[in-house]
């Protein structure tokens, strides 16, 4: 693991879009699966590492391990737009160590779709 990326969003389903954006059209490998994080938790983060205020709450959050260094990511994640707020995070701010030592209790962030009653896995029924 080089860095984390912290996805927040108004909802579930962005995150999932964006989560899907980042491995494919931003080519960043995650380390593991993402993680669901409570909401107040990401803001609280996005404040630590931006250092300014929050200009808007998310509604649900993902936090994931990347197999790409920091400046990678970030480079990445310019070319691409994904329907969620990004955050990366490297091993040079202090809740990086934080996020190593817990990411592993955090429940598994679920990333099926369901439409129509069925469930969809990266657009396949």
């Amino acid at each position: 693991m080089n860095s984390f990326a912290i996805v927040r969003a108004d909802d579930s389903d962005k995150i999932k879009i964006a989560l899907h954006d980042l491995e494919h059209y931003g080519r960043m490998r995650f380390s593991s699966n993402p993680k669901r994080i409570e909401p107040t938790y990401a803001d609280r983060l996005l404040v630590n590492v931006m250092g300014v205020p929050l200009k808007a709450r998310c509604n649900s959050a993902a936090l994931v391990e990347l197999e790409n260094h920091a400046g990678a990511a970030i480079n990445r994640l310019k070319k691409i737009h994904p329907p969620a707020h990004i955050v990366i995070i490297s091993p040079r701010h202090e809740v990086f160590c934080e996020l190593k030592d817990n990411s592993e209790l955090y429940p598994e962030f679920e990333r099926k779709f369901e439409v129509n009653n069925r469930v969809r896995v990266n657009g396949m029924h």
